[in-house]
């Protein structure tokens, strides 16, 4: 009995020491895998097993109305390699072709040597880096592309260790052509977009996150869809690609000349609301200007004399005035309540009496704010009520975040002293956005209706409208037609006949007001040290039947200040470019029957020229003999009876000439021959950074300005 118990403890003691090296070894395993073996098992884990993986979607893109694309999203690469995948065989591949693999890199990225790269890459080599990461700088595609064809790199990445990740980068291919109103997104476009377009409508363009997993089917590991990502909507916006050119160019050019801070240029349609150009310029530390902030919906000014056409308009609603009653202005100083009221020529003694046209022509402080407190000193709210009932009080409510409310005060509210409505007359102690004023201005060329300014007119999706944005009208009638009459009348004749002359055109007639104001420095008022101005004009063209109404509003330090001549004359560039591209003739009575028509043609891609030149039974003269080459690059001569055709030599190691193309055939050429290519303008190609002939040297950048 004895003997069988000390057996079956043995035996006991046996089992249990068994278990408790298997325990120890369970352990240490363990262990192994959790810390020596820890990002083996998360890359096999990466590779086999993945659920529940967020599939990105396809951002929208924001296109002008005329269909040009304004934003999209275009994909960025950074570049890594696995030293471990692939193990010795890859090893030995990479080490046999790495001053190929650097030379190579070297090409495609040239600010870095072969042997920067060779050193980079063996320093990876020795860490055995599973995640090295190969160039600094996230690389476009092509870039990524022509790095995959290099030895071990065209390998997947399991056997050659060469991998991406994949950046979605939002590009505007105008550049900064109302990139304020477009917005923009944060570098990581996960976190979703900013301001402008892009914020108010995210939800359409960033359509909705898709789900995958891996699954093992048939010894293969497959991406099994769950959930399909759906991209987002295309936005289709109100901005007019040539008009917001045209804009930006005239109020650049101006804030230049005259030195200028802020310049603002609002361009809309007068029955619909749209926006076809808004330009937000602000003067950097660098001397340049750049589209800092939209100024156009967020500045809170005084929006000073073109506020004063809002007054006459109440006072003649109400039976107070009529466009003839008269106004003794004196020397062009008048005391009101205590405080001396001033015309613009009070030192050449003034305007003496004028009737209520002529005051609106000359933009008479003393006409308006004369009438004003005669009429209303006794009941200011009445006054008040009456810019109400027009509307210009009111938020706009606009489709993009940052609009600044008007600021119209009240006899009940504080500070409303007897000076307050006087000077409120004439655009001072008010605060109203320039977007608000053009509403008001765009309301009187649209007989009477105030519509909400818009800047989007639809969402498309594979195209078909899902969404659409019609015109909303804020305020149906402004004030009576007999009213309407009235002020479209004098706004003519401030332009015809008075301080807006400049703002005119010879080819129509243009409508408006100028305004000429002190921007005043917070609590140190308008006397503290040099004082600055906002000079505007607010109109529309052409007078008799609009089709557009405009804004443009600069800050200026120091005189001279004078909207007629500095805003005014923006405007009146803008009109008449606009009214320009809008022409529409027949051309059956441009052309003579017995003469062929010759067009301009551009340089380029000779080949295409005489397919489309043929196509139209245009006459051509060759000056060359090669034919049926995949490209044949030159540039064209216009004469009288023939479209004269000359081929231009592009040789290896040279840059060539691209003057005269047109942007897509210049980027074509340029970027085949190694060139990064940076554009400015649009148009046709008047001036290349790096002049033709020069050697080429592969991955310079050239600048090419259009026009």
């Amino acid at each position: 009995m004895a003997v069988n118990k000390k057996n079956i403890m043995t035996r006991y003691f046996f089992v249990v020491l068994v278990m408790g090296l298997i325990g120890v070894a369970i352990i240490v395993k363990g262990t192994v895998i959790m810390f020596a073996e820890r990002q083996y098992w998360q890359d096999v884990a990466d590779r086999f097993v993945k659920e529940n993986v967020t599939v990105k979607p396809n951002r929208g893109n924001i296109l002008s109305s005329d269909g040009k694309l304004m934003a999209s999203s275009l994909p960025e690469y950074r570049i890594y390699m696995d030293f471990k995948a692939g193990g010795e065989k890859k090893d030995t591949m990479l080490m046999n072709h790495l001053g190929e693999i650097c030379e190579g890199l070297h090409r495609i990225f040239p600010d870095k040597s072969a042997a920067e790269f060779k050193r980079h890459l063996l320093k990876g080599r020795k860490r055995g880096s599973r995640n090295y990461l190969i160039y600094p700088k996230r690389i476009s595609y092509i870039q990524y592309k022509e790095a995959k064809r290099l030895p071990v790199f065209n390998l997947n990445k399991y056997k050659g260790g060469f991998h991406e990740q994949t950046y979605n980068q939002r590009k505007k291919p105008f550049g900064s052509l109302a990139a304020r109103t477009l917005g923009d997104l944060y570098a990581d476009t996960a976190q979703g977009a900013k301001n402008g377009i892009e914020l108010a409508f995210d939800t359409l363009l960033k359509g909705r996150d898709g789900i995958t997993h891996r699954q093992k089917v048939m010894n293969k590991y497959l991406n099994i869809v769950d959930i399909a990502p759906v991209d987002g909507c295309d936005i289709i916006s109100t901005i007019d690609v040539g008009m917001q050119d045209i804009c930006e160019k005239a109020l650049i050019d101006k804030l230049k000349e005259i030195n200028a801070s802020v310049g603002v240029a609002v361009l809309m349609e007068v029955q619909t609301g749209e926006v076809k150009a808004i330009v937000n310029m602000m003067k950097a530390g660098d001397g340049n200007y750049y589209e800092m902030r939209n100024n156009a919906i967020s500045d809170m000014l005084e929006p000073g004399s073109t506020f004063k056409t809002a007054s006459i308009m109440v006072a003649l609603e109400d039976g107070k005035i009529t466009p003839h009653t008269e106004v003794d202005t004196g020397n062009g100083i008048m005391m009101m309540h205590g405080r001396p009221m001033k015309d613009h020529n009070w030192h050449r003694g003034g305007y003496g009496k004028i009737d209520v046209t002529r005051i609106l022509e000359v933009s008479s402080n003393i006409g308006v704010s004369y009438l004003i407190d005669k009429h209303y000193s006794d009941n200011p709210q009445k006054f008040v009520d009456g810019l109400k009932r027009i509307g210009i009080d009111r938020p706009l409510h606009l489709q993009i975040a940052g609009e600044g409310k008007p600021n119209i005060r009240g006899p009940k509210e504080r500070y409303f002293a007897k000076t307050t409505l006087p000077w409120m007359s004439i655009g001072y102690e008010t605060q109203v956005p320039p977007l608000n004023i053009l509403t008001f201005y765009n309301a009187i060329a649209n007989n009477g209706t105030m519509v909400r300014p818009k800047f989007v007119k639809a969402a498309v999706k594979d195209g078909e409208v899902v969404r659409d944005f019609p015109t909303e009208v804020i305020n149906p009638k402004i004030c009576s037609d007999n009213t309407l009459t009235q002020i479209r009348e004098i706004l003519r004749k401030v332009v015809a006949e008075g301080l807006a002359k400049p703002a005119g055109s010879k080819q129509f007639a243009v409508a408006g007001k100028t305004g000429t104001a002190q921007i005043s420095q917070g609590a140190a008022g308008y006397k503290a040290g040099r004082v600055n101005y906002l000079v505007s004009f607010c109109g529309y063209f052409p007078a008799e039947a609009p089709k557009y109404s405009c804004i443009v509003s600069i800050q200026k330090p120091g005189l001279p200040a004078s909207g007629g001549l500095m805003a005014g004359s923006v405007f009146s560039k803008i009109a008449e470019r606009v009214y320009a591209k809008n022409l529409r003739f027949d051309i059956r009575s441009a052309i003579d029957s017995t003469t062929n028509v010759i067009p301009a043609v551009k340089a380029g891609e000779m080949n295409e020229a005489l397919c489309v030149l043929n196509t139209l039974d245009v006459p051509v003269q060759k000056q060359f003999e090669v034919e049926n080459v995949r490209e044949l690059w030159g540039h064209s001569q216009a004469a009288p009876s023939a479209v004269i055709l000359q081929n231009q030599k592009v040789s290896d190691g040279i840059v060539p000439s691209v003057v005269g193309m047109g942007a897509k055939d210049a980027v074509y050429l340029l970027e085949s021959k190694g060139l990064r290519v940076r554009l400015n303008g649009i148009g046709k190609v008047r001036n290349q950074s790096i002049a033709g002939g020069s050697r080429l040297i592969k991955g310079q950048t050239i600048a090419l300005t259009l026009r």
